[in-house]
């Protein structure tokens, strides 16, 4: 009797109003398919934790939830599906580009030295959303032998990305470093950010980017980029 009942509402609610919307619960429906608040939620069996491979279950609460996607053809799914996607594995190795590691010497004029470390190519059709993630690590020392840091001076390291030929700062990040005993210890360091930008359709290049500085007149510094396994995650929306 309830299947039914509910079979004829759907009927009645689409005969009446085919030019506007199927109602569910509401013989106005104000959009293709339209359920008021009295019907309840939507289930889809497929999605459940038996029928979707990345449906995890109830983990260790029966409430858990797991974010919805669409794909390109408007079909609902639970698969994460980004650009590009370290996921747990070395996104960027130290040892393609040493030639890109941050040399800041004595007595630099404006005490700052930039470098782009790692770029990514990108090509989009239509406008989009771009979110990016990065864990980009780095040791700090006072030369290019690895000597270790000890003269108290402090150093900014920044890191962040531009687009194209812009020169505007996305994501930006900053660690300062300073150590002045011999026996310091000294560790990697990371710096992390997350940040959602606007492209056109067309060809675009993301440029990784990071920055090292310290006060006028500037003392030496060498920082080693990319030396623990980074993490770059992209999705477009």
């Amino acid at each position: 009797m309830t299947k039914n009942y509910i079979f004829m509402t759907l009927l009645i609610a689409f005969t009446t109003n085919a030019q506007t919307g199927v109602g569910v619960g509401t013989t106005s429906p104000q959009q293709k398919l339209h359920l008021t608040n009295s019907v309840g939620t939507v289930r889809i069996e497929g999605l459940n934790k038996n029928n979707s491979p990345y449906n995890g279950g109830l983990i260790n609460d029966p409430a858990t939830t797991y974010p919805l996607y669409v794909d390109c053809n408007g079909v609902l799914t639970l698969k994460l599906d980004p650009y590009t996607n370290s996921d747990g594995s070395d996104a960027i190795d130290n040892s393609l580009f040493p030639a890109t590691n941050l040399i800041l010497l004595a007595a630099d004029a404006d005490g700052k030295e930039e470098t782009t470390f790692y770029t990514y190519a990108i090509n989009v059709t239509r406008n989009i959303m771009l979110e990016i993630k990065y864990n980009i690590s780095f040791d700090v020392y006072a030369n290019n032998t690895l000597a270790k840091v000890n003269d108290g001076a402090a150093r900014r390291i920044s890191t962040y990305y531009t687009v194209d030929a812009g020169t505007r700062r996305y994501g930006p990040a900053s660690k300062c470093y300073f150590n002045n005993a011999a026996t310091g210890v000294e560790g990697t360091i990371f710096n992390s950010s997350t940040t959602y930008i606007p492209l056109a359709a067309g060809a675009h290049t993301i440029k990784f980017k990071a920055e090292v500085s310290t006060a006028v007149p500037a003392v030496a510094t060498y920082v080693k980029l990319a030396v623990d396994t980074d993490a770059v995650f992209m999705r477009f929306y």
